[in-house]
C-alpha cells in the first residue's frame, strides 16, 4: 500500500489545536432523511469555518459512477463543480475549534483512506471523531427520533440502549474508519438517527436536529440548530395536513405507534429496521404519498 501521507496535503497555515473533536460526514452511504448532509450544510452555513486538508479525489473517487456536473452555456463549458474530501476547521457558538471532514464516501482505496484520516487524526491530535448518519426504521414521525450509538469503547455510548445483537450489513468507509481507528487505540463514536422509513427519501430535518444534539451531547459543542428547529417544526406541519386529509394515512401511522410504543414497553422483542420482515403498514404507499405531499410544498416554496 503506498503511503497514506501520500493521499492528503495539508494548508500552510494549519493551527495547533487541544484534541479537538472531528465530525466525518461523507456522502454516498445511506443517509435516511439526509440526516447527515442536512446537518452537515447547516453547519457550514452558520459557522465561520475553513479547509485545512484536502485530499486527492482524483485517487478516491470513480467518476463514472457518480459524474459531477458540469454547465454547458451555449457553445463552451462555462463551471464544473469539482467534488471535494476536505477537512475545516469550524468554530462552534461558544468558540470551541472542531473540525469536520466532508465530501464523497470514497469509492476506493478505503483501507488506504482510513489509513491517511487516522494519520490526520494523529498530526492534528484529534480527540474524538463522530460519525452521523440517518438510517430507515419502522417508527413513526410522532415519536422521539432513536438513535443507536457505537464506538470504539463501551463506556463512550453507554448512555444510548445497546442495539442487543449482531446484524450483517454492508460496509462503508465510516465504519472501516471507526474499525481502524479502533485497533489503534483512537476514540470514535457514531450515531445513526432512526428516520420514519416513508420519509427516508425526502429531506427531513428533524433527523439532522437530532444528529446535532446527539452530537453536542457527546462532545460539548454548542452547536447552532434554530433554524434546523424551525425547518422541522414547518415539515412537521406540512406532515400533519398529509395526515388530516387522508385516514389510510392516519391509519397507518397510528398502526406504527402501536407498534413503536409496544417496542419501548418491552412488550415486544427485536428490530424495529424498516427491512426487517416484520409487517409494517402500508410503508410504501405511505412513502409514496408523503413524498409527493412534500414535494409539492416545495414547488410552491422553493426556499422552504
Amino acid at each position: 500500500m503506498r503511503e497514506p501521507g501520500d493521499l492528503y496535503e495539508f494548508e500552510a497555515d494549519v493551527p495547533e489545536l487541544d484534541a479537538p473533536v472531528m465530525l466525518v460526514q461523507l456522502d454516498g452511504f445511506v443517509d435516511a432523511g439526509a440526516a447527515g448532509r442536512l446537518a452537515t450544510e447547516h453547519l457550514l452555513a452558520t459557522l465561520d469555518h475553513r479547509v485545512v486538508a484536502r485530499f486527492d479525489v482524483d485517487g478516491l473517487l470513480d467518476y463514472r459512477s457518480r459524474r459531477p456536473m458540469m454547465i454547458f452555456d451555449e457553445d463552451h463549458w462555462s463551471e464544473y463543480s469539482a467534488p471535494e474530501l476536505v477537512v475545516r476547521l469550524a468554530h462552534d457558538s461558544a468558540g470551541t475549534p472542531f473540525l469536520m471532514l466532508t465530501g464523497p464516501e470514497p469509492d476506493r482505496a478505503w483501507e488506504r483512506f482510513a489509513a491517511a484520516v487516522q494519520d490526520v487524526v494523529e498530526r492534528l491530535g484529534v480527540g474524538l471523531v463522530v460519525t452521523f448518519h440517518g438510517i430507515p426504521m419502522a417508527v413513526p414521525h410522532t415519536r422521539p427520533l432513536g438513535v443507536t450509538a457505537h464506538g470504539t469503547r463501551k463506556d463512550l455510548v453507554s448512555e444510548y440502549r445497546p442495539w442487543g445483537g449482531k446484524v450483517q450489513v454492508p460496509g462503508s468507509a465510516p465504519a472501516l474508519l471507526e474499525f481502524r481507528l479502533a485497533e489503534a487505540g483512537h476514540d470514535a463514536i457514531g450515531f445513526a438517527v432512526h428516520v420514519p422509513h416513508y420519509l427516508a427519501q425526502a429531506e427531513y430535518p428533524q433527523s439532522s436536529l437530532t444528529a446535532l444534539e446527539s452530537i453536542s451531547l457527546a462532545t460539548g459543542l454548542v452547536l447552532p440548530t434554530d433554524a434546523l428547529r424551525q425547518a422541522a417544526e414547518r415539515t412537521q406541519s406540512e406532515i400533519e395536513q398529509q395526515i388530516a386529509a387522508s385516514p389510510e394515512i392516519a391509519s397507518a401511522v397510528e398502526g406504527l405507534e402501536q407498534q413503536y410504543d409496544a417496542y419501548n414497553r418491552a412488550d415486544v422483542r427485536g428490530s424495529l429496521l424498516a427491512d426487517e420482515a416484520t409487517p409494517v403498514p402500508t410503508a410504501d404507499e405511505l412513502a409514496a404519498q408523503f413524498e409527493r405531499f412534500l414535494a409539492e410544498q416545495d414547488e410552491r416554496d422553493p426556499e422552504a
